[in-house]
């Protein structure tokens, strides 16, 4: 497994794009700490961004993984091109005859998946913890690390989307039309939720219960958003007789269902990479 990875991880910072989009996606993930430094004060209107409870423990976990998976599209553009470069540049069929096999091809671009998620959720991990100890007015050990179940969802999430960038990878073999595809799939997602929501099922309970199931919904579905959870917000809500029940809790069902799709990903990719002429 070493050997394979080391042979993808050179590919990678071998090809000044996609070293460039890697170090610019790890660099972007350091910039959430610049929302401590946010703050307004127009008059009447003041706002604190760090004042407000954002960087506290343990919501910082939930604010911090919701925001670096919407950077992971930065990612997603390397593990696509890595594998549309299999194509365009020979390296796929070199490596087949220098002995590799195919189950070992696909195996490589998963462990490279795999270590883009984990540096992703370990990168997050230490700069909540940096960011949760400069800010947080809750430092006890059992708050800091309670609601740590946001960043398996985060890896989890990350697991899943990168599965289904190469699989997109491999089935279209051109990066820009495999990102085309991965937003027409958005889209059409979203086409789907709104008639199962609004045209099918108004009461909005069987669509949710059948939405769940589609892999991007599902992924985005791992970590809700964290704004209205803020106490700010909640007092605001109360005020104005808005009651909130949304559940921001992470769920075990919502993992299954992303590694579900995750191998489901991995176990095409590796069909069609057998099945296509080379």
């Amino acid at each position: 497994m070493k050997r394979l990875l080391s042979i993808e991880l050179q590919k990678i910072w071998k090809n000044k794009a996609s070293r460039v989009l890697t170090v610019t996606y790890f660099v972007l993930l350091s910039f959430i700490a610049l929302i401590a430094s946010i703050k307004f004060d127009i008059g009447f209107f003041k706002l604190d961004l760090a004042e407000m409870g954002i960087f506290n423990f343990p919501y910082i976990w939930h604010f911090n993984t919701y925001f670096a998976a919407i950077l992971k599209f930065f990612l997603a553009i390397v593990i696509v091109s890595m594998m549309a470069n299999e194509y365009s540049y020979g390296t796929l069929k070199q490596n087949l005859i220098d002995g590799m096999s195919k189950q070992e091809f696909i195996l490589s671009k998963f462990l490279t998946v795999v270590l883009f998620a984990f540096c992703s959720t370990v990168f997050v991990f230490i700069m909540s913890l940096i960011l949760g100890y400069s800010f947080s007015s809750y430092t006890e050990f059992g708050i800091v690390f309670s609601d740590l179940e946001y960043l398996m969802a985060f890896f989890v999430k990350l697991v899943g989307f990168f599965s289904f960038c190469l699989f997109l990878g491999i089935f279209v073999k051109r990066s820009a039309f495999a990102i085309g595809f991965l937003f027409v799939w958005n889209i059409a997602e979203g086409i789907i939720s709104g008639l199962l929501h609004f045209k099918i099922f108004p009461d909005n309970v069987m669509a949710g219960k059948i939405t769940q199931f589609l892999p991007l919904e599902a992924m985005s579905s791992l970590i809700v958003e964290p704004f209205s959870r803020l106490s700010v917000v909640k007092t605001i809500s109360t005020q104005i007789g808005v009651n909130d029940i949304k559940d921001y809790s992470v769920h075990f069902s919502s993992i299954a269902i992303v590694l579900a799709w995750t191998a489901l990903f991995m176990f095409l990719s590796y069909k069609i990479l057998k099945k296509r002429d080379l």
